[in-house]
């Protein structure tokens, strides 16, 4: 990747002259990038860590397709460089694995060539500032192209990359966030906005860098509410989450006389996998059982992780047998469950042979108050364990204690 990206830059270099123009471009860029940094490198930081294994995507891309409008190559590629050799040293203050941002500035400057090559395209033998040239229905069209162009080429070597070296995790992960795609369009459009204003209303800069950092901040909070109470190993929330929404899913089904179904399922004889394969690949097993649970219910049922191997899913909406069933799929799917990973020697196996325990319960039908559901789906739990194993058992009704009366 690096090389290519060095025979792309060699071979454009004397193709564009830079001219003062460009230099002025590239010194307001660079200042509206670090300013940029500067404002929200708390949060990239969280951000990056929180995106491990999956595309790191943040709004320097206003900065870098401002620059496909503005720049030649070589000064939009010295851009891209200052900027990342910046976000290492004071947003990451060296932490960040040097090769990891080395390879990404790598594919950012191959996606800004694309980019330029598909305005050229689009208006050959002009040249730069294609800012200028932006007027009309070809203009859109051309902002467009360009900026898929510029998208598609970083997304999928990030992708691939991610792919290539993270075998064990789900091909999908690697895709990233869907908000992530929301995030490079809004960059593309204020790169557009920024690179028009900087030719024709250069005194506007200031005010589209405001607007910069407030979209940033907006459009990072559902990642930032994923990322809030998101379980890092399985990819589900956490417990806390969870019983938080479900407290809220039964006070709405009080209001409108209608059932919650809760299962608790917990992954059998775990600990004889951890012991045999080890614990990096008891961890790899438990992603793999929390995506078939989450596979194995609808999309509206919320599954979260528990503790240890044990996973809670909130099922609005239904009956005693549609939540008796419910369980039973997810039980039929773990069972079919083959798991690739290695083992404590590094050999390469697969694991088969998974089972789970299920315990039911239902609201109002088994408890009224979620604390109450919750103690008896865990005794249902236990009594299927207690049973034998693999299968799922409905919680009894708990019946309410009687009011005992005071008196002064």
């Amino acid at each position: 990747m690096e090389l290519a990206t060095v025979l792309m830059l060699v071979t454009t270099a004397s193709l564009t002259p830079i001219t003062s123009a460009g230099w002025l471009w590239f010194t307001v860029l660079l200042g509206a990038s670090v300013i940029h940094f500067e404002a929200a490198q708390g949060i990239e930081r969280i951000r990056e860590v929180s995106a491990e294994g999956s595309p790191y995507t943040h709004m320097q891309s206003v900065w870098y397709f401002a620059g496909v409008l503005l720049l030649p190559l070589p000064l939009l590629a010295s851009l891209i460089a200052v900027s990342f050799t910046y976000e290492w040293f004071r947003v990451f203050r060296g932490q960040a694995v040097a090769y990891r941002k080395v390879f990404s500035a790598a594919t950012v400057v191959l996606a800004v060539g694309a980019s330029q090559l598909a305005f050229a395209a689009f208006f050959p033998g002009v040249g730069l500032p294609y800012a200028a040239l932006l007027d009309g229905p070809l203009g859109a069209l051309a902002v467009i192209v360009a900026g898929l162009a510029y998208r598609l080429v970083n997304y999928a070597l990030v992708v691939g990359a991610i792919v290539a070296s993270n075998p064990e995790q789900p091909a999908r992960k690697a895709l990233g966030h869907a908000s992530d795609q929301l995030i490079i369009a809004a960059s593309v459009g204020l790169g557009y906005a920024v690179g028009v204003f900087t030719v024709d209303r250069p005194w506007s800069m200031p005010i589209l860098l405001i607007t910069v950092l407030a979209l940033h901040m907006g459009l990072l909070l559902p990642q930032f509410r994923i990322a809030a109470h998101t379980d890092a190993k399985t990819g589900l929330v956490d417990a806390s989450w969870w019983s938080d929404r479900a407290t809220d899913q039964l006070d709405r089904a009080r209001r409108l006389t209608r059932t919650v179904g809760v299962l608790m399922i917990d992954l059998d004889h775990f600990k004889e996998v951890n012991d045999r394969y080890g614990h990096l690949a008891g961890d790899r097993v438990l992603a793999a059982v929390a995506e078939c649970v989450r596979h194995s219910v609808r999309s509206l049922d919320l599954v979260g992780r528990w503790g240890g191997e044990e996973f809670a899913v909130l099922v609005p909406a239904v009956g005693v047998d549609e939540l008796h069933a419910a369980g039973e799929r997810v039980r039929a799917a773990v069972s079919a469950l083959a798991v690739d990973t290695h083992d404590l020697e590094g050999r390469e196996v697969t694991v088969t042979g998974l089972t789970v325990s299920v315990g039911a319960g239902l609201f109002p039908g088994t408890a009224v108050e979620l604390s109450d559901l919750l103690l008896a789906v865990d005794g249902a739990l236990f009594q299927a364990k207690k049973q034998g194993r693999n299968r799922t058992v409905m919680a009894a009704r708990i019946v309410p204690a009687p009011a005992v009366e005071r008196t002064a």
